[in-house]
Order: structure tokens, then C-alpha cells, then sequence
């Protein structure tokens, strides 16, 4: 069995509660057991939390989940960028999957909300590495 920690941008709460719920009916699909989850500001908080996740003997795997949407600046292509390199930089660091299932950038909220499922993609995605490592 999997044993995966998740990550939650608060964020655009609206869409990343429906994330998180989308991971937790993936994870108990899939026989993972979610030993925990760590409530974040913003996709761009995540990183510190994936890796405290990953440092735990009790975590395979980490899945993060967020939405960033666009607004009149390119800041949330800054954010997604900054995000997912790190991100990367902790499954390296750690030897331990770390996977991106963040919305975004570029979209508007309608967007996001159509792309809940990240959610359940992120968790199905951290049980198939875990199973291939």
C-alpha cells in the first residue's frame, strides 16, 4: 500500500477543496492510505511542505494540488514557474515522488474549477511512481 502525504493550496479555496476531495476519493480508489495532509497558503508555499512530507519514514509519496489563476500581472506564470521547479528540486533531493497537480497558470477561475480532477491525477500519478520505484 502507497502511503502518501498531500498538500492543499488554500488559494482559490473554492477549486482546491474540490481538489482535495477529488485526491482523497482517488487515493482510497487506488488502496492508498493518506497519512497526512499539510493546508497551505498558495501553490508557491508548497514546496516547503512537500519536502517536510517527504522527509517523513512514513510517506512514499507526496501529492500537491492548487489552482493559479491569471490576473492583470504575469505573476501566476511567476508562481506556477517558481512552484514546479522546486517541487521537482524536492522529488530529486528527497528520492521520493513528489507530483504537480496544480491548475494553472493562465486560466481564469471558471478554468480552474472545470479542472478539478488535478486533483484525483495527482494522487493516481504518485501511487503509479511509487509502484514503478
Amino acid at each position: 500500500m502507497t502511503r502518501l502525504g498531500l498538500v492543499v493550496a488554500e488559494f482559490n479555496r473554492s477549486v482546491t477543496e474540490q481538489m482535495e476531495a477529488a485526491a482523497r476519493d482517488a487515493a482510497a480508489d487506488a488502496g492508498a492510505e493518506l497519512v497526512a495532509t499539510t493546508h497551505v497558503p498558495g501553490a508557491y508555499d508548497a514546496p516547503l511542505a512537500a519536502d517536510r512530507l517527504a522527509r517523513r519514514d512514513d510517506v512514499d509519496a507526496v501529492a500537491v494540488v492548487g489552482a493559479i489563476v491569471t490576473g492583470d500581472t504575469d505573476h501566476d506564470q511567476v508562481i506556477a514557474s517558481a512552484a514546479a521547479e522546486k517541487l521537482t528540486d524536492v522529488s530529486l533531493d528527497r528520492d521520493t515522488p513528489v507530483t504537480f497537480g496544480v491548475a494553472g497558470p493562465g486560466m481564469s477561475g471558471a478554468e480552474a474549477r472545470e479542472r478539478v480532477e488535478k486533483g484525483a491525477e495527482a494522487v493516481e500519478s504518485a501511487v503509479s511512481l511509487t509502484e514503478a520505484l
